[in-house]
């Protein structure tokens, strides 16, 4: 209903108006404009939330800017609905124009589709033009030139859709009006303009600056180039672009040819590709052309590879010539010796060899949640036809409006972490595999270092670290705890599978070992303990800790004690 302030309401909405359209007129970049429109949406419309949910190249419509909540834009932003999705809710509900309201009466349809939304909550309207927090309203964003929507048409049919304007909560608490309306349709149509001059302007930018690129290539002297690409001290190579030479060396200058012990002449026969060590052409394939870095392996001739540090840069020979790639290769063999030799020392055991304690508590924690109950749930199975019950154990799951699921909470349909399970059954095999963490403390080890020395114990240590790697599998982890402590990580073990390992190792362990001619025997104590999601770290270990100790306790000192 029109009343007496109404016209002063309107004189000060197209004020704001004026002044959100300079801003979107004034972004330097598309992702400026974009975010320009959903907070001029917020700063000069009067709503609360807005959403910019713009076209992709593929027809689906990504999230690109959020005005309103710092939370719903951290989790939403980026996320992307089809167009399908999109089409059917833009032909859904009440046509105002271009704009498309969908109540709540029939938005409940749209809680499944795959749309990224805001949900928020709120108390039911009291009166009928009240806005209800399952309302939905949408501003299409039509490309510039394009005709309006005439009555009875179908909101943007003939056009080309650029993206769609979502706003939710109007601070007034009311479905917007005809003024409100035709205010929003407006600014939609605005925004679909500046939306595509900044797309003008991006294309623009990118061809200027392909321009400058190479017309400073042409401006570089041949003579100069090949002075300072001949007598460069490091590695140098021109490799052919396109066709089915691609990659092919043309041209190698002597510090390339001396690296890798190869003649100019037997270069020029090879690629990059073809000398790459095996491990590291996926590290060369994934190295962009044009400014690209990467780290490899390259063979030289008698059959060794050195490790360099490759830089990539396109040249051109004339403004519409062929073009090559200059490869910069720089020996950097001698640090990263150094780099993998340090980081070998920081998780390995200097004694043994093993990994280290943190190297271990590394391993477990990544296959360890927080979530308590995450095992359980992953070890029972629905009943059959039942639905996920994540699906609507929680109201934030209706999606309306802008919907999101929130942080953090039990696992969701994007929980992609294999959750770690363990028996339950205690000694008996119950059937379930899980990770079992064996805890070895060897018996009679202190008595060894007393009466023949330290030298004698840390032979000890390293003939158990190998006996021990060699009685598990390939994949399972022998870790050095500290002293005479390791620990055995050995997953997709059952109870009874867990219980032949320990037996195997410490019928490794209890053979003499000599040294310096004189042989000692050592015993060794296992408690198995296993890994579950819920549990900390500490708690994995505690737990494997403890049942080694009653299994020490149990038995008979005759079965334990070094020989």
């Amino acid at each position: 209903m029109e009343t007496e302030s109404e016209p002063y309401v309107r004189l000060a909405t197209l004020r704001q108006l004026h002044q959100v359209v300079a801003d979107l007129n004034t972004a330097r970049s598309l992702a400026d404009t974009l975010q320009a429109v959903a907070d001029g949406v917020v700063a000069g419309l009067n709503y609360e939330l807005a959403c910019v949910n713009l076209v992709r190249p593929d027809g689906d419509l990504v999230v690109a800017a959020f005005a309103g909540s710092p939370a719903a834009e951290a989790l939403i932003t980026g996320r992307v609905g089809s167009r399908a999705s999109w089409d059917r809710r833009l032909a859904m509900g009440q046509a105002w124009g271009d704009l498309r309201f969908i109540p709540h009466t029939e938005g409940w349809v749209l809680i499944e589709d795959d749309v990224p939304q805001w949900h928020t909550e709120g108390p039911a309207p009291r009166f009928e033009d009240e806005w209800h927090p399952h309302d939905r309203l949408y501003a299409p964003m039509y490309s510039p030139g394009a005709r309006a929507a005439h009555p009875g048409g179908a909101p943007g049919s003939g056009r080309e859709l650029l993206g769609v304007i979502s706003v939710d909560r109007p601070r007034n608490g009311r479905h917007p009006g005809p003024w409100g309306r035709e205010a929003l349709q407006m600014y939609a149509s605005q925004a679909g303009i500046a939306i595509s001059n900044a797309r003008l302007r991006s294309n623009m930018q990118r061809a200027l600056v392909r321009l400058e690129r190479e017309q400073q290539a042409l401006r570089a002297s041949e003579e100069s180039f090949r002075q300072a690409f001949e007598y460069a001290p490091s590695g140098m190579a021109i490799a052919e672009m396109g066709g089915d030479q691609h990659g092919r060396l043309l041209r190698t200058n002597d510090a390339l040819c001396r690296l890798l012990g190869r003649p100019a002449s037997v270069m020029r026969r090879y690629s990059f590709a073809d000398l790459v060590h095996p491990e590291d052409i996926g590290t060369l394939l994934r190295t962009s052309a044009e400014g690209g870095r990467a780290e490899l392996r390259l063979g030289r001739r008698d059959g060794t590879y050195v490790w360099v540090s490759l830089r990539n840069s396109v040249v051109a020979d004339t403004a519409d010539g062929p073009r090559f790639l200059l490869t910069h290769v720089e020996d950097i063999e001698e640090r990263k010796r150094h780099e993998l030799q340090l980081a070998h020392r920081a998780s390995h055991d200097a004694l043994t060899g093993l990994p280290n304690s943190a190297e271990l508590r590394s391993r477990l924690s990544a296959r360890l949640c927080e979530r308590p109950f995450a095992a359980a749930a992953a070890r029972e199975e629905p009943p059959p036809g039942s639905e996920p019950p994540y699906e609507y154990e929680y109201d934030y799951e209706h999606e309306h409006g802008f919907g999101f699921s929130p942080a953090g909470g039990g696992a969701g349909p994007y929980d992609h972490h294999v959750h770690t399970v363990a028996p339950t059954g205690g000694d008996i095999d119950d059937g379930t595999k899980g990770l079992a963490v064996l805890f070895c403390d060897l018996d009679g080890f202190k008595s060894i270092n007393d009466r023949f020395g330290h030298h004698t114990g840390d032979a000890v240590l390293i003939e158990v670290a190998r006996r021990l790697t060699t009685g598990v599998r390939d994949g399972d982890t022998v870790a050095r705890l500290g002293g005479d402590e390791f620990v055995v990580l050995a997953d997709g073990l059952g109870a009874a599978d867990a219980a032949d390992l320990a037996v195997r190792l410490r019928n490794a362990i209890i053979p003499p070992i000599r040294v310096d001619g004189r042989a000692v025997r050592v015993g060794a104590s296992f408690g198995i303990g296993w890994a579950e999601c819920g549990m900390t770290v500490e708690e994995v270990l505690n737990s494997a800790d403890q049942r080694m100790y009653i299994e020490k306790r149990s038995r008979s000192k005759v079965h334990r004690r070094a020989g």
